[in-house]
């Protein structure tokens, strides 16, 4: 099977593929750049892709951008140019978590990607786009690789809320909770790339490590390195466990 794993930056593919590199001191692929896409890198315009072959399975990790129009537009735009078909897209990253569920430097596996401030605010509160008519919020991945990922990874199966303004104060964060009691984690482009993968009929799966508590903004509590590192040993055990439920995914659909 060949997967997509998308990133928001750098920081984050390169988590990734350290995690997704089984022997560090042997060089891989290069990256290499898709076209008619923004800018990603200093020098050429693109999205900047890497490969990584393990047994069974063939990861793509690209930079996508900032953002669920961003994610979404560079999901669409590496799905669009794929030389060969894609049978699974991951949105990846690091991310707030609703604490105590959800601590720094945890990991959260998403059971529903679900686009918490896209909508309408109203007299009666937020009303989702889904409840406005015009399309959906929600995005369900696959349950028992949600769940087989969650375990393998030790990291909380929740929701996992797709934001444009990250969560700021408490009162933000009350609100949130408030309509999604069961979310573990926040972040801006799990919807998007959800949205580019349905599009071409393709199954979905979020991973966030944390890397700071939703809620009151307070840079110094911040602590990025560890999420970083915590995403890498993530997609340390992911390997296999993608490779496997890849090969039955695989099987089940050549049985119809």
């Amino acid at each position: 099977m060949r997967a997509l794993v998308v990133t928001a930056v750098g920081a984050e593919s390169d988590s990734v593929l350290a995690g997704l590199t089984p022997h560090p001191d042997s060089p891989g692929p290069e990256p290499r750049t898709l076209p008619l896409g923004r800018p990603r890198t200093k020098s050429g315009e693109g999205y900047l892709i890497t490969r990584r072959d393990l047994p069974g399975i063939a990861f793509d990790v690209l930079v996508g951008g900032v953002g669920p129009a961003a994610a979404a537009a560079g999901t669409a735009t590496a799905l669009a140019l794929a030389e060969t078909s894609y049978g699974l897209v991951v949105s990846a990253g690091i991310g707030g978590g609703f604490v105590p569920a959800a601590p720094v430097g945890s990991l959260v596996v998403a059971d529903a990607i679900v686009a918490a401030d896209l909508g309408a605010q109203t007299p009666d509160g937020f009303v989702d786009v889904a409840s406005l008519g015009f399309g959906r919020s929600v995005h369900l991945p696959p349950d028992e690789l949600a769940a087989r990922a969650a375990e393998a990874t030790g990291a909380l199966l929740a929701p996992v809320l797709t934001v444009s303004t990250v969560t700021g104060t408490a009162d933000g964060a009350a609100a949130l909770l408030a309509r999604h009691p069961m979310a573990g984690a926040e972040a801006m482009e799990g919807f998007g790339v959800a949205e580019a993968a349905a599009a071409y009929g393709l199954p979905v799966l979020e991973i966030r490590a944390v890397s700071n508590a939703v809620g009151p903004r307070d840079r110094a509590a911040w602590r990025i390195g560890d999420a970083l590192t915590a995403l890498a040993e993530g997609f340390r055990v992911l390997g296999p466990v993608l490779a496997n439920w890849g090969e039955r995914h695989e099987q089940h659909r050549g049985q119809r």
